[in-house]
């Protein structure tokens, strides 16, 4: 047997009898038992680092872990992601190489920035390996406000000229998103990262920090561009504006939408991507779409993708 911090695995299932499964790696959802020979010590410490909040982070021999526990009908269950060391850089997530020279190009302008997918499709390791590329490229101020804190980000940036780039990571205050989000702005920050739109209030004041000048980078459930971009919507047209108000500020916010998956063995990524055109004073189809409801993307998309094939540029810059 190896020790928990020596064995490759993404999410360790814990049972209310304290047995622990991992993937299998032999099908792509089939489960295998998982046997550790400091197991006890690594249980010990996941039961102790709970904290009444029900998603916490932990530190086992100077490896994170990020834990989920539930109630089952036997007791207490833990699902437990395991975090990697560093944050990877956006180049080697597997995305097509195209995809990624434009998602790079976004970090000079203002906007939203959405990925879409289940849990445990890889959201938040986009979301930070994005944010990495933009400090180092770009410099700037980065706020980010997580619950837990997932990757390692916190820290100090230099680029190629000798700027510098600064993220210091946070989490809600008091379980409070949208207030803490408001915080953040206050210390004028470049780069805001949203773990996740889970609330009307949060969608709209991310929309507004996007549309104000800040590039704001954040997750969402669903299955296709079109869905996330709905779900978007709906978030912000239960919070204080309106429909039509709500398609104009996502029209006029949105940079990009990406919906992934993990697909296959070995998990490899499945990418779906959509793009607004950066200079709102230019005409753009996508904007125009959601201004009008109309969320059908699959034309522009399967456009949009011969376009990057072919290293064509999207808007015309």
């Amino acid at each position: 047997m190896a020790c928990v911090s020596d064995v490759a695995f993404s999410d360790l299932y814990i049972t209310p009898n304290k047995k622990a499964y991992m993937w299998s790696q032999q099908s792509q959802y089939g489960l295998k038992e998982a046997t550790f020979d400091d197991y006890e010590d690594f249980y010990a410490t996941i039961e102790q680092g709970y904290k009444d909040n029900p998603s916490y982070l932990v530190i086992y021999k100077n490896h994170s872990y990020r834990v989920e526990k539930t109630i089952a009908i036997n007791g207490p269950q833990y699902c437990v992601r395991k975090q990697p060391m560093s944050v990877p850089r956006i180049t080697d997530l597997g995305m097509p190489a195209p995809v990624v020279r434009h998602l790079v190009s976004l970090g000079k302008y203002s906007g939203l920035i959405l990925v879409s997918g289940a849990t445990g499709a890889g959201k938040s390791t986009t979301l930070a390996s994005l944010l990495k590329e933009y400090l180092i490229n770009e410099g700037g101020y980065a706020i980010t406000i997580e619950d837990p804190v997932e990757m390692p980000l916190d820290g100090i940036y230099k680029n190629a000229n000798g700027e510098l780039g600064l993220c210091k990571q946070t989490m809600p205050q008091n379980g409070n998103w949208a207030a803490s989000l408001k915080s953040a702005l206050r210390s004028c920050p470049r780069y805001i990262m949203l773990g996740e739109i889970r609330s009307p209030d949060v969608a709209v004041e991310a929309l507004q920090a996007a549309a104000s000048g800040h590039l704001v980078l954040t997750t969402i459930h669903a299955n296709t561009v079109g869905d996330a971009i709905n779900a978007l919507v709906k978030y912000a047209a239960a919070g204080n504006v309106s429909e039509d108000m709500a398609y104009d500020l996502v029209a006029t916010s949105l940079l990009a939408c990406l919906q992934q998956r993990l697909i296959g063995v070995p998990k490899r990524l499945r990418l779906q991507s959509l793009f607004a055109n950066p200079d709102v004073e230019q005409g753009c189809q996508v904007r125009t779409s959601i201004k009008q409801g109309r969320l059908n993307f699959a034309t522009i998309i399967e456009t949009q993708n011969i376009r990057l094939s072919n290293n064509q540029p999207l808007f015309g810059y």
